[in-house]
């Protein structure tokens, strides 16, 4: 794993959103210890490989995005299937963690719950989610794209599911769909939600535009 000042110099260096440097740098923690990783819903995420995760797996249900990914060879491994049947292409226990990024609010609530048991199955030591905090809507970019918000997950509700919960992204109210800053000038906003996020909503996470759920097994 690559070390959280690496980390933090390439998000600068892509001019990334700076909450979304302390999203990464809460996921290399958690991820600490796990080898393996299975990153479910991959799309085209680079996450893994700059996480520097030993074994980066990825699987992806939208063949234009798993073929670019493939192209990319941004997975040791990447598989093309329903992140709804992941029992149908991985085994109990076959990665440390499986981690699924912005995925969950994107399936109805009982495909949701059956993902949530299938990544607790295939994960030795972490499950990992990270959602909106409660229902964004969400549209389509193109009609096949399966960008749709169908679902949304509340903080409550995942720690009554065992999982830790830390709120991200700054204050619920300054973000819209695809995690962005609903005001301008984006750079002083993003300011704002910065000093909220370290100030107030990480440990009051049901304020939180963003929630990042860890399960220790």
């Amino acid at each position: 794993m690559r070390s959280p000042l690496t980390l933090i110099v390439q998000a600068l260096k892509s001019g990334q959103d700076p909450n979304q440097i302390l999203v990464r740098l809460a996921l290399h923690q958690a991820l600490k210890g796990c080898e393996s990783v299975l990153d479910v819903g991959c799309g085209i995420s680079p996450l893994l490989r700059q996480l520097g995760v030993p074994r980066a797996a990825g699987i992806d249900g939208y063949e234009p995005a798993f073929k670019e990914a493939q192209k990319q060879k941004l997975h040791d491994e990447i598989t093309l299937g329903d992140v709804r049947e992941l029992e149908r292409h991985f085994k109990p226990g076959q990665f440390d963690a499986c981690i699924a990024m912005d995925v969950i609010e994107h399936l109805p609530k009982e495909d949701g719950f059956k993902l949530m048991r299938n990544m607790e199955l295939i994960a030795k030591k972490k499950v990992i989610f990270f959602t909106p905090n409660g229902f964004l809507p969400q549209r389509h970019a193109v009609d096949s794209d399966l960008q749709e918000h169908l679902s949304g997950w509340e903080a409550g509700e995942m720690q009554r599911q065992g999982y830790v919960v830390q709120g991200m992204l700054g204050p619920k109210s300054l973000r819209g769909e695809y995690h962005l800053l609903k005001r301008r000038p984006r750079v002083f906003w993003g300011l704002v939600s910065l000093v909220g996020q370290v100030s107030w909503v990480r440990r009051c996470p049901e304020k939180a535009a963003a929630i990042l759920c860890v399960k220790n097994k």
